[in-house]
């Protein structure tokens, strides 16, 4: 029977929401059973009851019931994966890590997707343990990702994201030749509408608004090569706006045509491309960019 555990909370873990700390540390505990204990008063802070939204403070004593823990078998991450995302870091510290993530691999595992980045790093070593997700790219989506390695770094980037203070970029092969003016783009979309059997994002006026902003870099006959600079971070943000505006990112089986979405000469029938190319945060000093993939341009040079 698992015993009363206190806890002393360090400078690394102040500031975190206590319902947020109480889910990192009892990984498999559903949701409704941690909030119900707090609410019980189960949860104590120096020996009095607190509320989910309560910030640690350094110093804080937590006081964690008795809780059994569904066992989790470990995750079998395959010698390959591992040294394909170790030969796509960038750029490291003791904050984070900046990678240049394959397209194929989800940011994480979950609804049927057994191993991601996230898990594959924390098989690094010892020292990747703790390492989480700044922010998320879709499985077919290729580029940029930033991972913090420790919890004060990841508190201070998801201010800096709430606040707007991140600016993320994405370039994408769209199909057919963008005809809009560079510039802010605004819609309002809405997740998790069921069209069919799958949930699906979609416009809504009832949806949260979305704002991006587009700017033309290439075209050709067929295709265009565009940027956009995600002003809001929506689910299938860039996605959705793009098909809307009727020209749906190439390969994109989603939000994408019916008819066959990649040409083809094209290097890769599989993914989707969009690629994120870059991170800038002045507050945190990162500037971090990485190269369009060879296909996007070569999709653009042989598209006859």
């Amino acid at each position: 029977m698992p015993e009363v555990k206190k806890i002393t909370i360090d400078e690394n873990i102040s500031g975190q929401r206590l319902d947020n700390f109480l889910l990192n540390q009892l990984k498999g505990v559903p949701k409704s059973k941690i909030y119900s204990i707090i609410r019980k008063g189960e949860i104590r802070i120096n020996s009095k009851r607190k509320k989910p939204s309560y910030k640690l403070v350094s110093g804080d004593q937590v006081r964690v019931p008795p809780i059994k823990v569904p066992i989790r078998e470990n995750k079998f991450i395959p010698t390959n994966i591992i040294a394909l995302l170790r030969d796509s870091v960038v750029e490291e510290n003791d904050d984070y890590i900046v990678l240049n993530k394959p397209e194929g691999i989800a940011s994480h595992g979950g609804s049927g997707i057994s191993i991601g980045v996230i898990e594959t790093i924390r098989n690094f070593g010892k020292a990747y343990r703790n390492a989480k997700l700044v922010h998320r790219l879709d499985k077919d989506t290729s580029g940029c990702q930033i991972i913090a390695k420790n919890n004060k770094f990841l508190r201070r980037c998801n201010k800096l994201i709430s606040e707007r203070k991140i600016q993320k970029t994405y370039q994408a092969i769209i199909h057919g030749k963008w005809i809009h003016e560079d510039g802010l783009y605004e819609m309002n979309i809405k997740k998790n509408i069921l069209i069919g059997k799958e949930r699906m994002v979609r416009i809504s006026e009832g949806g949260k608004i979305a704002k991006t902003y587009f700017k033309a870099i290439e075209s050709s006959n067929k295709y265009s090569l565009i940027q956009c600079e995600l002003i809001t971070g929506r689910t299938h943000q860039l996605r959705v706006h793009l098909s809307e505006l009727g020209f749906p990112i190439v390969g994109d089986k989603k939000y994408g045509t019916k008819e066959s979405n990649l040409p083809k000469h094209s290097d890769n029938k599989r993914r989707m491309y969009l690629h994120a190319n870059s991170f800038i945060s002045k507050d945190l000093n990162i500037h971090v960019s990485v190269k369009l993939p060879k296909e996007f341009k070569k999709i653009l040079k042989n598209d006859e």
